[in-house]
């Protein structure tokens, strides 16, 4: 069965929307990070956006798991990456602790994944933030997306051109 529930209208405004929001959070998170380690904060950013506009309805997608979701794995990813000295242990250790930490505070958001692993081998950009990487970039992007999804979700509520 076809997982499609929008009119071909709301699926291009989640597109445009998709597109203006990520185009703001990357232009937001370059000046904060320069173009170095600007790909991996991106990541999940983009992954998040996908959720929000391509599947607005799904639990995952909806506020507090979005901004709750990537805050919380923000956190666990910098705990992991000053209290676990190899990488690949802390990556993985990030993600099962974000994960449960998600389940436990009802913030499922599965892009906060690649957040809590960003934390931790996001390079010297993302490790100078230290636990200030929770709020710039990670809770100021999540706002930007939220933000455009909002106005993305009260313009299907009123659509102009359809009389919606």
């Amino acid at each position: 069965m076809a997982m499609r529930t929008m009119s071909n209208s709301e699926v291009f405004v989640s597109i445009v929307g998709a597109f203006i929001a990520t185009l703001c959070a990357t232009f937001f998170s370059n000046s904060i990070l320069l173009a170095e380690n600007l790909p991996m904060v991106l990541a999940s950013t983009g992954a998040s956006a996908m959720l929000v506009f391509g599947i607005p309805h799904s639990p995952v997608s909806q506020p507090w798991p979005l901004v709750g979701g990537h805050l919380v794995s923000a956190f666990v990813g910098v705990t992991c990456y000053y209290w676990i000295p190899n990488p690949i242990l802390a990556s993985s250790v990030a993600i099962g602790a974000a994960m449960l930490l998600m389940h436990v505070t009802a913030c499922m958001h599965p892009p906060g994944g690649a957040t809590a692993v960003t934390a931790v081998i996001g390079g010297n950009a993302v490790h100078e933030l230290g636990y200030s990487f929770i709020i710039v970039p990670v809770l100021f992007n999540s706002i930007i997306l939220l933000s455009f999804a909002i106005a993305v979700g009260t313009f299907r509520k009123k659509n102009p051109f359809t009389g919606g």
